[in-house]
């Protein structure tokens, strides 16, 4: 007897290591590879938010700074700034070649060269650790869409060798121009589907048990919008609680895109009774989801194993033994 009561605590024991034992740990990501230190390119304002109106003409500038310790040279152009939906994946990818009827101010965009002329593109040459204002004209036609127009001006630089370390020292960064007609009516609507609430998120093959919430936001209307989604975790008992700070979960979601919004508490503990509750805003809609989760940690699950199996096999013992007594009297 005292053989089988300690197989049956071995096994129970081997349950609890086998269901509750984490499969894989975090790994914390890799520091970004280094890059060329005689390269640094910058672009500011990083966004430029505008109204037009047909038959107008604007002009501002930006400014491209080297901040490297090589002369660079740069090409600046303007490009649409739209998403595509890529069917493999099943999301939107940001791209800059789609044009559409969002897109049409890429055309109206051109720039000052060094002889004073405003062309679709040019290039200048910046000394190491200098800076270049540039700049750039948007000119309406006579009619124009209803909504949001969008492009992205990019100061691309051009190199015509490799560094030392045989990697090319090209870079593009870009301003995005966001354009509201004047004219006609402006639609603010958006779709938010799928809210989930998760408790594990697995990326690059690392798992992170922590509290994780998601959504689709799909804009639906003519202008953009920004997308906000609060996570909100309270305690019923257990450890504190948590919400998304005020600056973390926007989005500004553009026409005829459809982009994940989400939040994650990294510091969910390993136990207590928690409500969640889920809530996302995209221009005039809000949708909201709500949940309540019991956490056990592995080690405290293990032991309330062990303890009812120490139960069960006691119980299994009296019910022998009456069985025991009952044939003896009844002998």
């Amino acid at each position: 007897m005292r053989k089988t009561i300690l197989k049956i605590l071995l096994l129970g024991v081997i349950a609890g290591l086998a269901v509750f034992s984490p499969v894989n740990s975090y790994a914390e990501e890799n520091e970004s590879a280094p890059t060329n230190a005689g390269t640094s390119i910058s672009l500011t304002p990083v966004s430029k938010i505008l109204q037009i109106a047909s038959s107008s003409i604007y002009d501002s500038s930006f400014t491209v700074k080297n901040g490297g310790n090589n002369q660079i040279r740069i090409e600046v152009y303007a490009a649409p700034y739209s998403y595509v939906y890529s069917e493999e994946e099943d999301l939107y990818k940001l791209g800059f070649s789609n044009e559409n009827n969002y897109t049409q101010i890429a055309r109206w965009i051109t720039f000052q060269d060094t002889s004073g002329n405003y062309v679709k593109t040019t290039t200048f040459t910046i000394e190491p650790q200098g800076s270049l204002e540039i700049k750039y004209r948007i000119s309406t036609p006579s009619n124009i869409p209803n909504g949001g127009q969008y492009a992205v001006i990019f100061a691309h630089t051009l190199s015509d060798a490799a560094s030392t370390s045989g990697i090319r020292t090209e870079a593009s960064p870009g301003m995005v121009v966001y354009g509201r007609s004047s004219e006609g009516e402006s639609i603010i609507s958006a779709d938010v589907t799928n809210l989930k609430i998760d408790r594990g998120i697995t990326e690059n093959g690392a798992t992170r048990n922590n509290f994780y919430a998601s959504a689709k936001v799909k804009n639906t209307g003519n202008v953009d919008f920004s997308a906000t989604g609060v996570l909100k975790v309270e305690p019923i008992f257990g450890g504190g609680g948590y919400e998304t700070p005020a600056n973390v979960s926007r989005l500004s979601i553009i026409p005829e895109a459809e982009l994940v919004i989400s939040d994650e508490w990294t510091e969910t503990p390993s136990f207590g009774l928690y409500k969640i509750t889920w809530t996302v805003t995209a221009g005039e809609t809000t949708e909201s989801i709500e949940r309540v989760v019991f956490l056990i940690s592995p080690a405290i699950a293990i032991i309330a194993i062990i303890f009812l199996t120490i139960i069960i096999v006691w119980i299994i013992i009296g019910v022998r033994k009456r069985k025991e007594r009952r044939s003896r009297l009844a002998v």
